[in-house]
């Protein structure tokens, strides 16, 4: 690692942070669908459903924060293809400044963005009744498993936004992200699903999380959930991790 790394992501995370506050919408947009969702879940369909839950705000809350991280994600994609199609990259690669110095100002700028939209849709879950009497220790749980869900899922967002050869591929790999909530505990109980779907949903990353973060909130044990929903946000950012560097070598050289 060179001796300026920490230096010049820190001047590049600037730089990115900057085009950000130039252009808050972005922010917003990343907020509008997951707020829309909670809204037409709990007041259109929360009273059909049965989650055995006082308030069905509570209990999907912890999926609606998981799509808000994979819809902030596709702008990490789209602003690296911009950066990549108009030769930042090959700008910066001339001048002494650590190679990889670039890709972490663009993960740690998407990590800082979709806090700033979940604080905002966590403020109207507020609004709409959400509340929890979690104490200090599990809100700081809760806010640490998703800095690790947003990491894992933007290393994800990298590769794309590296390779892709068009703005609308660069980001349309954050649809199906965006879906695997549906396919989990975050709207209603797996145990509500047909056979097959049930096994898919019980077996895949976002029902381990969405239970950890919900057991979190509601002052219930936790179990085994938040330690697979941890091996599972570690696992996926180790691998895209591997994967994105790997790509962005290639890249460049």
């Amino acid at each position: 690692m060179s001796k300026h790394f920490f230096g010049d992501t820190t001047v590049l995370l600037g730089r990115s942070l900057r085009h950000i506050t130039r252009s808050p919408d972005t922010i917003i947009t990343t907020a509008i669908m997951p707020i829309a969702m909670m809204l037409m879940f709990v007041y259109v369909f929360g009273g059909a459903i049965n989650t055995g839950a006082d308030s069905y705000v509570d209990y999907m809350l912890p999926g609606i924060l998981l799509i808000t991280v994979a819809s902030g994600i596709a702008y990490t994609a789209y602003r690296l293809f911009m950066d990549m199609k108009g030769g930042i990259f090959e700008r910066f690669q001339s001048m002494p400044t650590a190679r990889s110095s670039v890709l972490w100002a663009h993960v740690l700028t998407s990590l800082v963005a979709n806090v700033i939209s979940l604080g905002v849709v966590m403020g109207v879950a507020l609004l709409m009744g959400f509340r929890s009497a979690a104490g200090v220790l599990a809100w700081l749980s809760v806010a640490g498993i998703l800095i690790l869900f947003t990491l894992a899922l933007t290393w994800i967002a990298v590769i794309p936004g590296l390779s892709a050869t068009t703005v609308e591929g660069a980001s349309a790999f954050s649809y199906p992200l965006i879906f695997l909530p549906f396919l989990s505990s975050a709207f209603v109980p797996t145990a509500t699903m047909p056979g097959p779907v049930r096994a898919f949903a019980e077996h895949q990353p976002v029902t381990s999380i969405v239970n950890a973060i919900r057991a979190l909130f509601t002052q219930q044990p936790v179990g085994t959930d938040i330690w697979i929903a941890l091996a599972w946000c570690v696992g996926i950012l180790v691998v895209a991790y591997a994967f994105a560097m790997r790509t962005y070598r290639r890249k460049i050289s």
